[in-house]
């Protein structure tokens, strides 16, 4: 499953940078006018977890496949975009094709780079960008919300559920507010409230980019953004993006002491994930075993049989029970044998929950 983030941001504050270094590839061309990047580029990256190296070596598994997570470089915005000033257009589309919103501010002083507005300010960027989305919502809904209200008026069950979600979703665009916000009462609102596609209700997480010097605990400006995340239910972290690009090119062996000297324990692409996990309500499930230990991720929440459908469908339609040991035991028992003898290998059915770290054999029939 992993997920897809839409890397976005205005001109200049390294959004490119990032994307490279993140995905350790040039595939996105940095470089220091607007509209560098015009169309969007994908990467997809290895998500890192340490215990997946574990159940690898207590398995003797061949191999080692970590699930994948996919970021978009999307074109820098401007004032306008709503209206299709500069790429504005395409940008918003973009948007709304990702699950989350990687939201690149500037958070440091550099005379050599030019900023779009001749400023840094990284609440006042974040504002711009948010209010382009917010617009483009607010358009949206007050075409749609008159038509549904009416739609509900005539019989229409279902319009009249979207109309009441979509209508307090308008409330708050107008109030200037972003459609995330939005109390969602029930399940059939929630369904209808994300087939909306409102680009402000996809959740936001900020990164902060500042210079080498204040990597390890942020700035003035970097503190700013974190108290707006935290107001907003939003996350943020601190990350340089020359640092990330300068991590790309080394061998895996050098880079922990290079983070070390830096007073860092680990890479910005760490720490973006984990963010990114959180916000989204993720969690990873492993299958383990002599060819192959591999992660996986489903949302939390996820029942057994739709995690056994994110390795196959057929898994998922004939499943019959999946074989579960909790990561901590399977360590601790030393694999699948020990965890079986010690009475730590349970039988679950399609009820069952999958939680974090879960080490999984699922039986089916088809």
């Amino acid at each position: 499953m992993g997920f897809r983030c839409g890397i976005v941001g205005l001109p200049n504050v390294g959004k490119s940078t990032l994307f490279n270094a993140l995905t350790q590839t040039q595939a996105a061309q940095a470089a220091n006018y607007p509209f560098c990047t015009i169309e969007p580029n994908v990467g997809n990256v290895a998500v890192p977890d340490p215990r997946l190296d574990q159940l690898a070596e207590i398995a003797g598994s061949a191999k080692k496949i970590e699930t994948q997570l996919a970021f978009v470089d999307i074109a820098g915005l401007v004032r306008g975009a709503s209206k299709g000033e500069g790429l504005g257009n395409q940008f918003l589309g973009n948007i709304r094709e990702v699950d989350a919103i990687v939201h690149v501010l500037r958070c440091f002083e550099n005379d050599d780079i030019q900023h779009v507005d001749d400023r840094v300010d990284p609440i006042a960027d974040a504002d711009t960008v948010e209010t382009e989305l917010m617009l483009s919502d607010l358009e949206s809904l007050e075409k749609r919300v008159p038509n549904l209200t009416k739609k509900g008026q005539q019989g229409d069950k279902e319009a009249k559920v979207a109309a009441a979600v979509l209508g307090r979703a308008l409330d708050l665009l107008r109030d200037g507010k972003p459609a995330r916000l939005t109390e969602i009462k029930d399940e059939e609102e929630e369904r209808l409230f994300a087939q909306a596609q409102l680009l402000t209700a996809k959740p936001v997480l900020y990164v902060c980019n500042v210079n080498e010097e204040d990597a390890a605990e942020g700035n003035d400006l970097s503190a700013k953004v974190f108290e707006k995340a935290k107001a907003e239910g939003a996350q943020a972290v601190v990350v340089s993006a020359a640092i990330e690009a300068e991590i790309a090119t080394m061998e895996p062996a050098d880079r922990a002491e290079f983070l070390s000297d830096l007073g860092l324990k680990e890479t910005g692409l760490a720490r973006v994930i984990r963010a990114g996990y959180s916000l989204l309500q993720l969690l990873t499930f492993f299958t383990v075993g002599p060819k192959e230990a591999r992660a996986w991720t489903v949302s939390v929440g996820a029942k057994a049989p739709q995690a056994a459908g994110e390795i196959h469908s057929d898994f998922e339609r004939g499943f019959i029970r999946a074989e579960t040991i909790a990561y901590a035991d399977y360590v601790a028992c030393k694999g699948e044998s020990g965890a079986r003898d010690a009475g730590k290998l349970r039988a679950e059915g399609k009820e069952y929950v999958v939680q974090d770290g879960d080490v999984m054999l699922f039986r089916f029939n088809v």
